[in-house]
């Protein structure tokens, strides 16, 4: 069943291309985790770089990016899941300063995650 989401998944032929986002910031995709389930079963990560990250603070010093996110899981995301092929039930955009290595611990990274459902054919918000 992994194998057949891993053939649907189209992704760019360029990861280092440059995709502008609705702050006016930019992430290039990094890549994609699909062989590791979540807590909501069948989950697919996609997971975008920006060296820029750790200072896009608001006056509290969060890092607010919902509408990013979001961006990415419905103009990014969905088109890469669309081709047939199992459904997540969940996808997971994350966008981080430097590449991490997926379930390692790295203190220096700065990181954050969005957690959407997949439910016909659109990305709906999921409080972590």
């Amino acid at each position: 069943m992994l194998a057949a989401l891993a053939a649907t998944l189209a992704l760019p032929a360029q990861a280092e291309e440059e995709i502008e986002l609705p702050s006016g910031h930019t992430v290039t995709f990094h890549d994609v985790v699909w062989g590791e389930p979540g807590a909501a079963g069948l989950t697919v990560r996609f997971r975008f770089l920006d060296p820029d990250l750790p200072t896009r603070t608001n006056e509290e010093g969060m890092i607010i990016v919902t509408d990013d996110t979001a961006f990415l899981c419905e103009s990014f995301a969905l088109d890469r899941i669309a081709n047939g092929g199992p459904r997540p039930k969940q996808i997971v955009i994350s966008i981080s300063d430097r590449p991490v290595e997926f379930g390692e611990p790295n203190p220096e990274a700065t990181q954050v995650f969005e957690a959407y459902s997949y439910s016909d054919g659109t990305c709906i918000w999921d409080f972590f």
